[in-house]
């Protein structure tokens, strides 16, 4: 789905509302205010709130769904390299956009609203394929196991990832960063630290090397 520049603003201004108050204590009046239009406008460009939370959705995961669509069809890398890849590319996207992924939470496991669960459920639906197609291939190539559980392989990078970085102050109580250290280079070192361990455990689960 294609979006207008005024669409993405709306939609990042929806996004830090969300995240901030949730999704049913942020009325459309407010994201209109924040954003500077009239609240026709957001009923023109979304049709509701639950539409806009779902191109929320669509815009942060469809650019996602389309960066593995490539990466599948590359053969120029192997696909154990894929999947590294893609580990990164998650814990990345994660620490970039912190709220987005709060909303996700909160919309699945509080406020449960159908509509937004049907469209969530259809995006994540679409990652695990994708993810299969990416599995069968090596596979084929017998580089992977021939029986990987794909959901519950993805379920403990999402699980770990979404752990660790809502409680990074946590994780650096029990190892301390360098005395000095800045928020930027402690996110750096999380997203390093995040990044070794879920390839390690991919690698295990994955492939025939213990």
């Amino acid at each position: 789905m294609e979006f207008t520049e005024k669409q993405l603003q709306i939609l990042e201004i929806a996004e830090t509302l969300f995240a901030a108050k949730g999704f049913e204590g942020t009325s459309v009046r407010d994201i209109a205010e924040k954003a500077g239009i009239n609240v026709a406008m957001i009923s023109y460009y979304f049709g509701s709130k639950e539409k806009l939370l779902e191109a929320l959705f669509k815009s942060r995961i469809g650019s996602v769904q389309v960066r593995m669509e490539n990466l599948i069809k590359d053969q120029s890398l192997s696909p154990l390299q894929k999947i590294n890849l893609l580990i990164d590319e998650y814990v990345e996207r994660v620490l970039q956009h912190e709220n987005f992924f709060k909303i996700m939470v909160t919309e699945q496991l509080i406020t449960k609203n159908p509509s937004v669960l049907s469209s969530l459920k259809q995006l994540k639906l679409r990652n695990v394929e994708l993810i299969t197609q990416l599995i069968k291939e090596g596979q084929k190539k017998n580089m992977f196991r021939k029986k990987v559980d794909v959901v519950m392989m993805v379920n403990t990078m999402i699980g770990t990832v979404w752990q660790t970085t809502m409680n990074r102050d946590f994780y650096f109580e029990l190892h301390p960063a360098p005395v000095g250290s800045t928020d930027s280079a402690n996110t750096i070192l999380i997203k390093r630290k995040l990044s070794i361990h879920i390839k390690a455990l991919f690698k295990v689960i994955l492939t025939h090397e213990a």
